[in-house]
């Protein structure tokens, strides 16, 4: 299950996206998105301090401050901004990125099944692009 930081992580971009094709290159303040979603600014300053540091977006203060994408919304896919926000969406910690190798995998009979989950979710989310969403 994803947590609200990733869900609103999404709304974040995908609404900075469709603001993008509106104003060109104009940063859009963060007052505006939190009354846009109905969601915190104070929640949203925490989520977009993230997505600055994971190269996401670009924010910038001051009377025309605010953020914007760094990239066109088709160059996003939605597994990177999910996993930037959550960390590993692998359903096992076995198979998380950073795992250590897992003393029963040879013997676990759930492993394949998992796999194969892990497999579909991540295709799934690392080939929808935000883009898809707006």
């Amino acid at each position: 299950m994803f947590s609200t930081k990733g869900r609103y992580a999404l709304r974040v971009m995908i609404d900075l996206a469709q603001q993008s094709e509106h104003t060109k290159e104009e940063f859009i303040p963060l007052k505006d998105i939190a009354e846009r979603q109905d969601i915190s600014k104070k929640y949203l300053e925490c989520i977009a301090k993230e997505l600055v540091k994971g190269g996401m977006i670009v924010g910038t203060s001051g009377k025309h401050g605010g953020y914007k994408l760094l990239r066109s919304p088709d160059a996003y896919s939605v597994g990177e901004i999910i996993a930037l926000m959550e960390g590993t969406i692998a359903p096992v910690a076995c198979l998380a990125e950073c795992a250590k190798a897992c003393p029963r995998a040879e013997k676990c009979r759930t492993l394949p099944m998992w796999t194969e989950f892990y497999e579909l979710e991540r295709n799934f989310f690392y080939e929808k692009k935000l883009s898809d969403l707006i």
